[in-house]
């Protein structure tokens, strides 16, 4: 656990940015203009409320203050972190997280994943490699802790940007001002509000109802082996093995000191859907019984782990109302068969971030409906490729050669999906609010 607090971005040029090219390591400068015009555009550009301190509202911040956006955020645990498992970064997100000048620090706490990535059957048996770079041959997939991400993207925050202690319990809009209100008697204030609340949104009721969540009958039991008690175990390398209603996963975290593992098992009952319940690491093992035993190996050693009941959910027809707007988890929960939800949330924030950078105060809504638009089609089009994926991996299909066939035909999306840049289309979307 740890305060946000510490640095302010870094930069080189917000013109680069709106060029489509990534900059270089530094990240974005919002100062270089006439000054007078600066600090004039400035007090225009919408003050914002992001409601939720996770990668997605933190990411959203850091985008929107290299933009020039006034932000506050605001976090219902009394201090940042996040459970000890892994999150799966790749290029379509780490080409925004290096515009806001952080590529550096993904490449310092993360563990690139390359050589000797590989899908199995589950007896070890090799099925395809597995594609861990956009089209163009650029290799930008990182395992990285989640508490690691969280401290990266809080510290590159300035001073007090973010209020923890801040539980959400109610939000009002009334012509120019939107309020949100929390548990401890404050009320926030702003001309736009980002609910980035994850799962179990309190303001998702305030825009559309939810989407029932649908259990999936499967969970998904998670954690991370210290690489020195399974010192055989790749630090480069991304494996997967599938088999009939299981899949297991591993990929190195934190420039490869920690493995973290995934297996997905199928459940006969629900549960509640919670990312930190505590799970039975004796359970899990006997899961993998008979499995290719560099998994036994590594299951042995595992002394503690979480369990993560998989709920599945249609995606959402309205993301925004008025000054408010969900991203993240709140807009867009989704299961985990793509490693995409952390990926998407900083595709939202940076989309987010680019159309605001061209609002006003009074254009402010109109701006969230353009986001909205520009992310809605490619989210759900991600979050049923997710739900697909599940079924291939949890060989749905009896004819092995089919979905082996398969796993090796789906680098292709894989490529399209890394390939994609929001910037330029959030431009496009931004251009329409003049």
């Amino acid at each position: 656990m740890f305060s946000p607090m510490q640095s302010s971005l870094k930069s080189t040029s917000i013109r680069r940015l709106f060029a489509g090219v990534c900059p270089e390591p530094g990240g974005l400068e919002i100062n270089g203009g006439d000054g007078f015009e600066d600090e004039m555009m400035a007090q225009s550009r919408p003050n914002v409320i992001v409601v939720g301190g996770g990668i997605g509202g933190l990411f959203a911040a850091n985008a929107l203050i290299a933009h020039g956006l006034r932000v506050s955020v605001y976090e219902q645990a009394p201090s940042l972190g996040e459970v000890g498992a892994g999150v799966f970064l790749t290029p379509n997100s780490v080409r925004q997280l290096q515009r806001v000048g952080l590529g550096s620090s993904v490449e310092k706490r993360g563990a690139r994943v390359g050589a000797g990535s590989q899908y199995f059957r589950h007896d070890g048996a090799p099925i395809a490699p597995v594609q861990v770079t956009d089209s163009s041959g650029w290799n930008a997939t990182f395992g990285m802790h989640r508490a690691d991400l969280v401290e990266m993207l809080a510290a590159a925050l300035p001073y007090r940007a973010v209020q923890t202690g801040h539980r959400c319990t109610g939000f009002e809009q009334t012509g120019n001002v939107a309020r949100v209100s929390f548990a401890n008697g404050a009320i926030a204030e702003g001309d736009i509000v980002i609910a980035a609340d994850g799962i179990h949104s309190e303001l998702r009721q305030k825009v559309t109802p939810p989407s029932r969540p649908v259990f999936s009958g499967s969970v998904a039991y998670r954690g991370v082996v210290a690489h020195e008690r399974v010192p055989q175990w790749s630090t480069e390398s991304w494996l997967m093995w599938l088999g009939k209603g299981k899949h297991f996963l591993t990929f190195p975290l934190r420039a490869g000191q920690l493995i973290n593992y995934v297996g997905f098992v199928p459940a006969d009952e629900e549960m509640k859907e919670s990312w930190s319940a505590p799970g039975d690491p004796d359970v899990l093992r006997r899961e993998f019984t008979g499995w290719d035993p560099r998994i036994g190996s590594l299951l042995s050693e595992v002394q503690a782990t979480f369990r993560w009941a998989l709920y599945d959910r249609e995606p959402l027809q309205t993301w925004s109302r008025g000054r408010l707007t969900l991203l993240g988890d709140a807009a867009h929960p989704m299961l985990p068969h793509l490693g995409q939800g952390a990926n998407q949330s900083i595709e939202d924030g940076m989309a987010l971030a680019t159309i605001l950078a061209h609002a006003n105060r009074e254009t402010a809504p109109a701006a969230l409906l353009a986001y909205e638009g520009l992310r809605r089609d490619r989210v759900a089009l991600i979050q049923r490729g997710a739900r697909e994926n599940g079924l291939r991996y949890d060989s749905s299909n009896s004819n092995l050669g089919v979905r082996d066939a398969e796993i090796v035909a789906h680098a292709a999306f894989r490529k399209r999906l890394y390939d994609h840049d929001v910037v330029p289309e959030a431009q496009a979307a931004a251009a329409t609010l003049r």
